[in-house]
């Protein structure tokens, strides 16, 4: 059984989000915020994590842990996401708690 992510990777430390109906929640370690991609941007996740991927496909989500091996095999600092409302967004985890830990990169990259 083949499982297709909704999110695909791209370069050292770029996550593109493809599919509209799941969105993507990013886990980057234990001690950074996760953040849920939407198709209308990017939100905080406040939420408890889903425990596998079926309680995850019935709230509509996929779990990306950056640090994973089929990710990208370590806790990023710097993270640029690609969300469906043609924006890439620029996560910056050294600037957690400020206005500058998540803001626009680019506003259209299509």
């Amino acid at each position: 059984m083949s499982f297709d992510k909704a999110f695909i990777k791209s370069g050292r430390n770029t996550i593109i989000h493809k599919e509209k109906k799941l969105d993507l929640v990013v886990v980057n370690g234990e001690n950074h915020p996760k953040i849920k991609v939407t198709p209308t941007g990017l939100v905080p996740f406040k939420e408890e994590l889903p425990r596998n991927r079926r309680e995850a496909k019935e709230r509509y989500l996929e779990v990306v842990h950056v640090a994973s091996v089929d990710v990208f095999g370590e806790v990023k600092r710097l993270l640029f996401i690609q969300a469906l409302d043609g924006r890439e967004y620029k996560v910056d985890y050294s600037k957690v708690g400020t206005k500058l830990f998540v803001r626009i990169h680019q506003d259209s990259y299509l």
